[in-house]
């Protein structure tokens, strides 16, 4: 597989980050697996696929609806994780701008909160496009707005506050990019799918303590995590310290319950 320097990245990040990732996004990232079945009709016989699976969470959800599951990965450590907690699914690695299946051969497809890592969308939504059959539908999900998503906006201005955003890593696609749902729209009929719907999708972050966001994105991301690695030691105690200020106000007991919804996007192949 021939990698940018951004996919290459990317790729060495998630080969090292598997376990943290489960740990800290599952409990969020799962809460959109609902919305986003349904929105592509998933259930018994759906030949479906999960690209940028990951740990499998979205394609145990399908199998669980007695879909015929497929899920694909880019990184070799998350493939066989995903194959250890879900032995009964069919779990390829492969990336998401050259899928390694035939044309016409899936009813549905699948990406959760994956399109904001890919350096060429419009190359993973082409490969979506080939592999599904006519009728067939794509969703994603996305994180919203930092404004809507509050856990990124407070670390995002607390970084713009006392720390920098422009730290040697290679440029990547714009994070937020499909947040708007306009442009997701757009990138979906340019890819020649039509009647694309957009809409969000509720989601609450929940981190009991000692855990921390900062904490949490250092060790369960890759981009972020980089971005904040190369703060100075007094930049990011700082960062830190603003985090934690604005995150009181989401504190129930012993943990922080933050909005972070995300957009869900989806369009069908005439």
């Amino acid at each position: 597989m021939d990698q940018d320097d951004f996919t290459a990245f990317e790729h060495e990040g998630w080969e090292h980050v598997v376990q943290p990732y489960q740990d800290h996004f599952e409990r969020l990232t799962k809460q959109s697996n609902a919305p986003l079945l349904d929105t592509l009709g998933v259930g018994e016989g759906t030949r479906f696929l999960d690209v940028a699976t990951g740990p499998g969470f979205l394609a145990a959800a399908a199998a669980s609806r007695r879909a015929a599951v497929t899920g694909v990965d880019f990184s070799a450590a998350m493939i066989a994780h995903a194959r250890r907690q879900y032995p009964d699914i069919d779990f390829y690695e492969g990336g998401a701008e050259d899928l390694p299946f035939e044309d016409g051969v899936f009813d549905a497809v699948g990406i959760s909160f994956g399109m904001l890592h890919f350096s060429h969308a419009e190359k993973a939504l082409a490969e979506v496009f080939r592999v599904l059959r006519p009728g067939g539908k794509i969703a994603f999900t996305v994180w919203a707005v930092p404004e809507k998503a509050v856990g990124f906006q407070m670390i995002l201005q607390a970084i713009e506050a006392h720390g920098k955003m422009d730290v040697p890593i290679p440029p990547g696609p714009p994070f937020f990019r499909f947040s708007d749902a306009e442009e997701s729209s757009r990138a979906l009929r340019d890819a020649g799918f039509s009647d694309p719907e957009v809409r969000e999708v509720s989601q609450t972050w929940h981190i009991a303590s000692p855990e921390t966001p900062v904490g949490i994105l250092m060790r369960g991301t890759v981009r972020m995590a980089a971005i904040l690695n190369a703060q100075t030691p007094d930049a990011l105690a700082k960062i830190q310290e603003a985090v934690a200020e604005s995150a009181a106000a989401y504190r129930v007991g012993g943990e922080l319950r933050m909005p972070m919804p995300c957009v869900l996007a989806s369009a069908t192949k005439r």
